[in-house]
């Protein structure tokens, strides 16, 4: 019997076994003297008994976990208790869906996955460039570039596991340009026959926290209609053209959304749209059949984070109230309900270099922003190290605050509060 292997030798089990039992019969023991006789030095040896009894049957058990924990666990002993803890507390947190794309939805989930397990990213799948569109047109896979950025950003597993998806191999090689990530998911794919378990699998492999899923199965290409009335077709050639975007749109336009993803937008207590690129990024996941119409109708609290800066073409000019204008139009007025926007200036340095690539800082126009109906929280959330983007603690925090009715400013109507329910702390969980 497997039950008799406990017993062999080598083990290292049988002996806090042992002393748990001795404990038992301890305790055994001193609970029949204590009420035997009156005597006090008979008491007060009962009650020395119980105490050993206690303490031998506490030192068997712990000493049998850490035996076990020894083998089965990776996390060192003196981390697990703060492990523990993490998960507890992170399980308690705010139901969150964060919509989007590219480098800045993986900014935001790295801010949130602080403060919440119940975390659910909605990846676009319309890229078709580098590696990503590679691998699409070789195997017929969806892009897994987005995906990949998302699972390392949630990954809750060692350092050199989250670099190893990240690695990108370089010259001199066919794998020139691609991602071990995106290779991996890719090898997924065709092993289990479907992205969605391919991306659940590596989820584990990564052990994240939360989920990323994509807006949609079905294999669609982003579309954008110029002012001109020309189109182009393809998410890594929208902004070739130096004429203004009409709108975007998705061929085909009836993809069906994943229920994973609908599933999500239901049950949240906030929902988030961004940062990242407005049309490429944020919108193609809400012109997915039925995906807006959620968002609409789920009870959550709608948060629109607009980006920091312009992008070359795709909102040269743009304020922060253009983005919201485009955001609306595609979708419906009723898409958001507060605007996140960037007040702290980007430093002259930084401008310089944004500035050869024809992007600026976004103009954070929060009195137009109100006259439309919405409501406005500018915050200095911007971080300048080796690129401007927002500082990924300081955002998460500010929705953490909004999800919990804690931070309400601005003219616009009231602004729901998330459905009631068990609300993560304000002190982020970091991993040990």
């Amino acid at each position: 019997m497997s039950v008799l292997k406990w017993f062999y030798p080598g083990m290292k089990i049988k002996r806090w076994l042992v002393l748990a039992l001795l404990g038992m019969l301890l305790l055994m023991l001193g609970s029949a003297l204590l009420p035997a006789e009156n005597r006090v030095w008979i008491r007060l040896a009962s009650l020395i008994i119980l105490g050993t009894g206690i303490g031998a049957i506490i030192t068997g058990v712990v000493g049998a976990v850490r035996s076990l924990l020894d083998v089965v666990s990776p996390v060192p002993q003196r981390d697990l208790v703060e492990l523990v803890f993490q998960r507890r507390h992170l399980e308690k947190g705010p139901r969150l869906v964060a919509i989007g794309g590219g480098t800045g939805l993986s900014t935001l989930l790295h801010g949130l996955k602080s403060y919440t397990n119940n975390l659910t990213a909605i990846v676009t799948v319309a890229d078709d460039g580098g590696s990503s569109g590679r691998l699409r047109e070789e195997f017929g896979v969806l892009p897994p570039g987005d995906i990949r950025n998302c699972l390392v950003a949630l990954a809750d597993t060692e350092p050199l596991m989250q670099q190893l998806f990240q690695y990108r191999f370089t010259q001199g090689s066919a794998l020139q340009g691609h991602s071990f990530g995106n290779l991996f998911l890719t090898a997924m794919t065709q092993i289990t026959g479907d992205f969605e378990t391919a991306v659940r699998a590596s989820s584990k492999v990564l052990a994240i926290r939360g989920r990323v899923v994509p807006a949609t199965c079905d294999r669609v290409r982003l579309a954008a209609e110029h002012e001109d009335g020309s189109v182009t077709i393809g998410e890594s050639r929208i902004t070739e053209s130096p004429v203004p975007i009409r709108r975007v749109y998705l061929e085909p336009a009836r993809c069906q959304p994943t229920s994973d993803a609908i599933d999500a937008i239901r049950e949240a207590d906030a929902i988030v749209l961004g940062p990242g690129s407005l049309y490429t990024s944020i919108i193609p996941n809400l012109l997915v059949e039925g995906m807006a119409d959620a968002v609409v109708q789920s009870r959550a609290l709608k948060i629109y984070v607009c980006n920091v800066m312009t992008q070359f073409r795709e909102t040269s000019g743009f304020k922060a109230s253009d983005h919201v204008r485009v955001l609306v139009a595609h979708t419906n007025p009723g898409i958001l309900h507060v605007c996140i926007v960037n007040t702290r200036p980007v430093p002259g340095e930084f401008l310089e270099k944004y500035r050869k690539e024809e992007a600026f800082p976004v103009e954070p126009d929060a009195d137009h922003i109100r006259s439309l109906g919405y409501q406005v929280m500018p915050e200095a959330l911007m971080s300048a190290q080796n690129y401007v983007r927002h500082d990924p603690d300081r955002l998460a925090k500010l929705i953490i605050q909004l999800t919990m009715g804690i931070r309400r400013q601005g003219h616009a109507a009231a602004v729901p509060t998330a459905p009631a329910g068990p609300q993560a702390s304000l002190r982020p969980v970091s991993s040990p």
